[in-house]
């Protein structure tokens, strides 16, 4: 690499939500010089821009939490079971209060661009700021899902009340109260929205495009007693997460579906509906992702579950999902989401029936067998979900070698080395990035996975004096080849939803095309995998020395040879 050319820093992270909070911790521990831009007011990322009603986890909060530090895990204490927003975000002030991690970071920093410099080896970026910052590494961890998007309804401009996508939901106290409400959606945000602004608001009406399935989350506060005994266990209980392929505290039933009766079944699924979080999903048979048979007596019995719960057949019906199975995609937890609709002041109107003709001055007008009618609103929320994954990276100017753009490059789908890395685009890491691990787990299990990566690539061409690393592109092809491999085993492979790139809100993503946005193999796999590649003397990888030259990539392992996993994460 060319010498002379001082960077303002060696690294740059892009991002100060879960995983950028756990990388500038990770660097700074290394002593690495390094900053964190971010471009909202402060640090939380998700967890600062979601503030809409109901905003929780769906992991067991002691399982969302870092593990790192027992220090950290000493002191908080996690008031309930699915912990909600506003104490969400205050864990993560406490984790970057308590290790002094705020002087690491720069807030109303938004990355506009970030372009490699062939000539210096360095990373170029240009900040919304005004300022243009140099680095050797940039660390891209931007959120999975930071992207909203909103629906192609003519007229949205027009509406004269206050409107707003749930991720813009205002910081200042909303009052519904007494209102007329609009909501436009019914993915996992409006599951957990729709049945506290039902308890509100005069009247609700929920406009929805397909139904999704979801499970109740069954939320209970966590005591004293409790916390310190869940204290004590965290050693088994992340060991728990790190067998699971998951990153949760579910486990599968390793029994054979048909080996098991169906009285069996079922007494199993009771028990597995009742308990608290995704037990009914991830601790099921392994069956029910792959088997057609398997898993439409499972979506059969979720389905008489919701029949159960909805007291009007009709409104029952129109909930039922019928494209796709239960747990062929990510399951929406929720409370009380389906008593919602048994209030006299809700109303679900069925788009596929009853079509969004445009938003007006004063509400929606919608087409149906009655006619045009218009509805009036005091305000409409948009929960219209996001342009998930490679959304965040496409809003930034990135280009690599030659000026290659990253955004055209993933035109139709991401590839990636590992999830971490891009052929073209050398010292970019993404701990967080597409086809990663993380993508497809409990969030902080799968973070803190990744972040170690790469920060442990970055301390080893410390170590050996090297400049640049980059993947070489037979090496990225044969990830994605094995991305796109875990796939085809899944009923997910058919699935709507943002694991399979499907979002008809985003152009070029609409129905037809499958994207392999995140990898199926399970972390224990994913672990062992990126762990033999790091302990090859980083297989894939080309590295260029001090003098400037490119040393050659060692072969990357042939991923699909190995031994396929039975179970897949969905």
């Amino acid at each position: 690499m060319p010498d002379g050319h001082a960077p303002d820093h060696e690294v740059v992270v892009i991002g100060a939500g879960v995983a950028g909070i756990y990388m500038i911790k990770r660097l700074v521990d290394a002593g690495i010089d390094a900053t964190v831009l971010e471009g909202e007011a402060d640090l939380g990322g998700t967890w600062y821009k979601n503030r809409y009603p109901g905003a929780r986890f769906d992991s067991e909060s002691y399982t969302y939490g870092y593990s790192f530090s027992k220090t950290l895990l000493d002191e908080w204490h996690w008031k309930e079971r699915f912990s909600p927003q506003p104490e969400n975000l205050r864990y993560l002030n406490f984790v970057a209060d308590r290790l002094d991690l705020r002087r690491h970071m720069q807030f109303d920093c938004r990355v506009l661009a970030a372009h490699f410099d062939d000539d210096t080896g360095l990373w170029r970026l240009h900040v919304s700021d005004g300022r243009t910052l140099t680095c050797r590494f940039v660390v891209m961890a931007l959120g999975l899902l930071s992207t909203p998007t909103l629906p192609r309804i003519p007229g949205r401009a027009s509406f004269k009340g206050p409107a707003f996508h749930t991720f813009h939901w205002p910081r200042e106290p909303v009052s519904l109260h007494g209102k007329r409400v609009a909501v436009i959606g019914t993915g996992a945000t409006a599951i957990q929205l729709i049945p506290v602004v039902a308890e509100q608001a005069a009247g609700l009406t929920v406009f929805q495009r397909r139904p999704n399935w979801a499970a109740p989350l069954n939320n209970s506060p966590i005591s004293e007693a409790e916390m310190a005994d869940i204290r004590a266990r965290y050693d088994e209980i992340f060991a728990a997460c790190e067998r699971s392929p998951y990153g949760f505290v579910h486990t599968p039933d390793r029994r054979g579906f048909y080996e098991v009766s169906r009285e069996e079944r079922l007494a199993l699924w009771d028990e597995l509906y009742d308990r608290p979080g995704f037990a009914i999903w991830l601790a099921n048979f392994l069956e029910i992702f792959s088997d057609e048979a398997a898993n439409a007596e499972l979506s059969e019995y979720v389905a008489d579950r919701i029949r159960q719960r909805v007291k009007d057949p009709v409104t029952a019906e129109k909930l039922i999902p019928r494209d796709h199975g239960f747990g062929v995609q990510r399951v929406p937890m929720e409370s009380g989401y389906f008593e919602a609709y048994n209030r006299d002041n809700v109303e679900l109107v069925d788009i596929s029936e009853t079509p969004i003709e445009c938003i007006t001055e004063h509400g929606i007008r919608t087409r149906g067998a009655e006619g045009t009618r218009e509805r009036e609103f005091d305000v409409i929320v948009y929960a219209t979900g996001f342009d998930a994954i490679t959304g965040a990276f496409d809003h930034v100017d990135i280009r690599g070698r030659d000026g290659q753009v990253l955004r055209d490059k993933w035109r139709d789908g991401p590839s990636t080395y590992l999830g971490m890395m891009v052929h073209g685009f050398p010292n970019m890491l993404m701990p967080n990035g597409p086809q990663s691990g993380s993508a497809s787990t409990n969030y902080p299990r799968g973070i803190e996975v990744g972040v170690d990566w790469c920060t442990n690539l970055i301390t080893h061409m410390r170590a050996a004096g090297f400049g640049l690393a980059e993947p070489s592109a037979p090496a990225e092809a044969a990830w994605s080849a094995h991305v796109a491999e875990m796939y085809q085993t899944l009923l997910m492979r058919k699935a709507k939803s943002w694991f399979t790139g499907y979002n008809s809100n985003v152009d070029g993503h609409e129905e037809g095309r499958v994207r392999y946005f995140v990898y199926n193999g399970g972390m224990p796999k994913y672990r062992a995998v990126i762990g033999q590649v790091a302990d090859g003397d980083y297989a894939g990888i080309a590295f260029t020395d001090a003098s400037g030259g490119t040393l050659a990539a060692a072969d990357a392992p042939d991923f699909n040879s190995r031994r396929r996993a039975r179970m897949a994460t969905p």
